[in-house]
């Protein structure tokens, strides 16, 4: 497998040359310098990257890059049909978070030393979740924006990052004193105050994430992190249920106090009460479904720009009615293939803070992949984040091959026990 994986690679490249030259026959995107520039440029600098991996860093896992790639390639075709003046913007972030990927790689052993002052880690997390909430700008109805002239970035993209890294060496260094419970509430039996003030400090951003700045999507998202992180370092349930019933308590009051999550609720209840109004995207998500079939409209045949924001929140949608159930599907299992890998990278680590931060890793790619996507099906109410690798934007992106990197980091045979 591993001398023949270097095959991996004709399959995100395929997509990427096979829809650019469609999206060029259709006249979606004009032939022009720029474009055979950033196009040349990410496919060689995606072939460099890999080779480099296979020379120079032997042992790291050989597939999760391409995996990525597949993801990453697909989504910036879907950005050229679906938003043609963002082309070459997507594709430029593929090709700065290719570059950041791997510098994250040669960097790594420098990166995971951070692990070392968790305390530090969880300060910084704070500060960039906290920093929306006073410095935000909103757009799309979510406050979780930092714009600056007429660049955006979106914090919660890189505080998911330091999130991971400080549960996984704070859990690790105090996993003794969590599992041995002092005090008892109720049937829940929990260790001294003092240790779990972190965490109920995560789990209180993300309500005030879910409730200020109106972002739905992230506050699940830490909120998920927090909790299964917690859980595989301790093996307790009473930390799951005490988060649930914060989190739950949190989101009652919310809907008696402010409109805004009134709304979100009712749209996910019934949104044919209001179908060309509040629940409009999603209303024409589940068209886009529904016009798919299993075998989809065909790529630039279908109508997916009829649903607002549909390059970011909806673009699921989009692949959905123009590449059918079968498209879907194979989304689907690229990223079920991302959760194996890395769970059997973190099997693998000898120290029980790399393997912590291999799993949390797991857990976010898994996680909001889930989220978005039961979003967009109105399995769950909709949430308002990216994607990772297909959405457009350069925050998810870049952010995204960092937390690939640091995986590639710990597939290396020396974290290994073979």
């Amino acid at each position: 497998m591993k001398e023949h994986s270097g095959y991996l690679l004709l399959a995100p490249l395929g997509i990427l040359l096979l829809g650019v030259g469609v999206l060029l026959l259709q006249r979606i995107v004009p032939l022009s310098d720029s474009l055979l520039l950033w196009g040349g440029a990410v496919i060689v600098s995606t072939i460099l990257v890999y080779v480099a991996l296979s020379r120079r860093h032997a042992g790291t896992d050989r597939t999760l890059f391409p995996a990525a790639m597949l993801l990453a390639s697909l989504g910036v075709v879907m950005i050229g049909r679906l938003k043609p003046a963002l082309f070459l913007t997507q594709m430029r972030w593929l090709l700065l978070g290719v570059l950041v990927y791997l510098a994250v790689v040669f960097c790594g052993r420098r990166i995971l030393r951070l692990l070392s002052y968790p305390y530090i880690l969880g300060i910084f997390c704070l500060l960039l979740l906290c920093s929306a909430l006073f410095f935000g700008t909103e757009i799309g109805g979510s406050r979780n924006w930092i714009v600056f002239g007429s660049f955006a970035v979106q914090p919660s993209e890189f505080g998911k990052i330091v999130i991971i890294m400080f549960l996984a060496a704070y859990l690790t260094e105090h996993r003794e004193v969590l599992i041995l419970p002092r005090h008892k509430v109720l049937w829940l039996k929990l260790p001294v105050l003092r240790f779990i003030a972190p965490l109920l400090c995560i789990w209180g951003v993300a309500v005030l994430m879910f409730v200020v700045q109106r972002d739905l999507g992230s506050a699940l998202l830490f909120f998920g992190i927090a909790v299964l992180m917690t859980y595989m370092a301790t093996g307790r349930k009473s930390y799951v249920v005490l988060a649930f019933a914060v989190f739950f308590g949190a989101a009652v009051i919310s809907y008696f106090m402010f409109s805004h999550v009134r709304v979100r609720f009712h749209i996910w209840l019934d949104p044919w009460a209001d179908p060309s109004g509040s629940a409009y995207q999603v209303v024409q998500s589940l068209f886009a479904f529904g016009s798919g079939g299993v075998w989809g409209a065909g790529f630039a045949h279908g109508h997916p720009t009829l649903i607002p924001e549909v390059h970011t929140d909806f673009i699921f949608a989009a692949i959905a009615e123009e590449l059918g159930l079968l498209g879907a599907i194979g989304v689907m299992l690229v990223f079920a293939l991302f959760f194996y890998r890395s769970i059997r990278i973190a099997l693998a680590c000898r120290e029980g803070q790399n393997m912590l931060l291999a799993a949390g890793i797991a857990v976010v790619f898994f996680l909001q992949a889930f989220i978005i996507i039961a979003g967009v099906t109105k399995f769950l109410p909709l949430t308002g984040i990216t994607l990772p690798f297909v959405s457009y934007g350069g925050s998810s992106m870049i952010s995204s091959f960092i937390l690939l990197g640091i995986l590639t980091v710990l597939s290396k045979k020396e974290n290994r026990h073979d």
